[in-house]
């Protein structure tokens, strides 16, 4: 078994316990051939920049607080960020501009995460992703996302303190609801959930799902994502959690 060493803070309670439990399950994961050759070939190869360094070229664990309020769902790991770190958003842009406002509005200890054994920890967060391994091109295929959907199935029913989740592209949105009705999740009739930058719609009375375009460099570069459009899906975030 590759080495782990525990995702989920919050002492060894059985939530904390069950939850280490499942992420070792996606550490060891070989269900999807194409992914499999792609994070460890990826590792093996490197690119100059990180040549000296030893990838993790695994599955990527989710992490963060068992007793968490808000999930934070990602595509998938990058190449060269979270199959590197082995931390989920670690490594890359992306990561830049997620810790930043994680911690900006009280959700993680610091602003900036650059390995798995930096020290950082989420506060009343945990992060997870549609997608466990890096796939070619960050485009996983339609059954290597259900291949991981019981992961995070998995998570949803662990995860019980959950108020809101904020899904961070259009990909880890539709994988949040499909995971969401396989669980047993009603979804609202009007309005139906459909991705778009700023949405909010309440599953439960205490559930708000969130939508974020992803902080990749296609978007931010562009100016489709700044950073007060961000921000501000995080202000509303923490808005909803300190109300009663």
């Amino acid at each position: 078994m590759p080495p782990f060493d525990g995702r989920f803070e919050g002492g060894a309670t059985a939530q904390s316990i069950a939850l280490d439990r499942l992420q070792r399950k996606i550490v060891c994961c070989r269900l999807c051939p194409r992914l499999v050759a792609w994070r460890e070939e990826v590792a093996a190869v490197k690119v100059r920049r990180f040549k000296d360094q030893k990838y993790w070229g695994r599955p990527v664990p989710s992490f963060g607080a068992a007793d968490a309020s808000l999930i934070v769902v990602g595509l998938a790991p990058a190449a060269h960020g979270a199959n590197r770190t082995g931390r989920m958003f670690t490594g890359d842009r992306s990561g830049e501009w997620l810790y930043e406002a994680l911690f900006r509005y009280g959700f993680a200890d610091r602003p900036v995460s650059v390995d798995r054994k930096d020290g950082l920890a989420l506060r009343n967060c945990c992060i997870t992703a549609a997608i466990h391994c890096a796939p070619p091109a960050n485009k996983p295929a339609a059954e290597e996302l259900r291949n991981c959907r019981a992961y995070l199935c998995g998570e949803l029913d662990l995860l019980a303190a959950k108020r809101v989740v904020l899904a961070l592209g259009k990909i880890a949105f539709e994988s949040f609801l499909a995971a969401w009705v396989q669980t047993g999740g009603g979804l609202p009739a009007r309005p139906k959930p459909v991705f778009r930058h700023g949405g909010e719609w309440r599953l439960t009375p205490g559930l708000v799902l969130m939508a974020s375009y992803h902080p990749s460099q296609q978007n931010t570069q562009t100016g489709r994502l700044t950073r007060r459009m961000f921000h501000g899906i995080f202000h509303r975030a923490r808005r909803i959690l300190e109300m009663r």
